[in-house]
């Protein structure tokens, strides 16, 4: 188990809870009021800094590596049903962008996410969870599939940004971008978009268009990342943490400003603390949202979208 800063006053109680343990069972010594009197020191720690969290202490837990990432969640909600499905039909597959069928219950899901790394090696090949144009496209491609077969559309959004790359520049990054959104505005089924972890910029936006936008509570939805805002107003990455609290990022600003629909509860201690539960709440809150969608006409659907979008960033003084 891996600790963030904020966290060290848990990993010492647990250590110590650890060890008050083993010496009850290496030896003859009744430590079960110790122990007892440790585990509730411990569940008010734990209830006292989560309930706290500022908005940088939330971005490092939208980053944590034990989080779940996109194709956790899509075996956790569909088991053996997924399938994969590959490739933009004009450069190559990217491997930062994964799409395909899926059932949850008897109900057909067309699944398009981000996906990250567990390690060096998958990092790498998963290019940091960064999109190339052709991963755009790919998305677009699986969406239109979708909308031909009347199947509704999950996105998992959880990504650093668009990657920044020359090549990907030159493959039209920024057009691939704004081609999604549009289509995505008018798209004649559900799409139900999930932020499971990071949200950052046109790489977000690129497959963040829905009828319903859920927001899980430890992670961000920004234009930028608190670094590069940093770096670009400090130049320096020393007030990331200013920035972060600048940006309004949180689920609870997102939601504040009526950008997205519902923030999501995680487990105490975030989503990596109890991955069943994580999912178990995920799946219920993507079906109550179906549930919500799936009676309405696609010309309701579209004009539904469009309104809600068009309301956003209008204000009244």
């Amino acid at each position: 188990m891996e600790y963030l800063d904020f966290e060290q006053p848990i990993k010492e109680l647990e250590e110590q809870l650890d060890k008050c343990s083993i010496i009850g069972q290496e030896s003859d010594v009744d430590v079960t009021n110790t122990c007892k009197q440790i585990e509730k020191k411990l569940a008010e720690t734990k209830k006292e800094i989560y309930k706290n969290l500022s908005p940088w202490q939330r971005v490092q837990l939208s980053r944590h590596p034990n989080r779940p990432y996109t194709l956790d969640y899509i075996k956790a909600l569909c088991g053996d049903t997924f399938l994969e499905l590959h490739g933009d039909r004009n450069v190559k597959d990217d491997k930062a962008m994964i799409g395909g069928l899926g059932k949850i219950g008897d109900q057909s899901f067309m699944f398009i996410g981000q996906q990250k790394g567990y390690n060096t090696k998958t990092r790498q090949y998963r290019n940091f969870g960064m999109a190339n144009p052709e991963g755009y496209r790919k998305a677009l491609r699986l969406m239109k599939s979708a909308e031909k077969f009347g199947i509704p559309v999950i996105s998992l959004i959880d990504t650093p940004g668009a990657y920044p790359g020359l090549e990907a520049e030159e493959r039209g990054q920024g057009e691939a971008i704004a081609r999604n959104i549009f289509e995505m505005t008018k798209l004649k089924v559900p799409i139900i978009v999930v932020i499971i972890g990071e949200g950052a910029s046109g790489g977000a936006l690129g497959i963040g268009v829905g009828d319903r936008v859920l927001m899980l509570e430890n992670t961000w939805y920004s234009v930028i990342s608190p670094e590069s805002c940093s770096s670009i107003l400090w130049r320096s990455w020393e007030y990331k943490e200013r920035a972060a609290e600048a940006l309004k990022l949180t689920a609870q600003d997102m939601k504040k400003q009526k950008l997205v629909d519902h923030i999501v509860k995680e487990p105490l201690g975030g989503a990596h603390s109890n991955r069943e539960e994580t999912f178990s709440i995920v799946k219920d809150e993507i079906l109550k949202s179906f549930k919500d969608l799936k009676n309405l006409s696609p010309e309701d659907l579209v004009e539904q979208r469009m309104e809600k979008y068009s309301q956003m960033g209008v204000f009244k003084t």
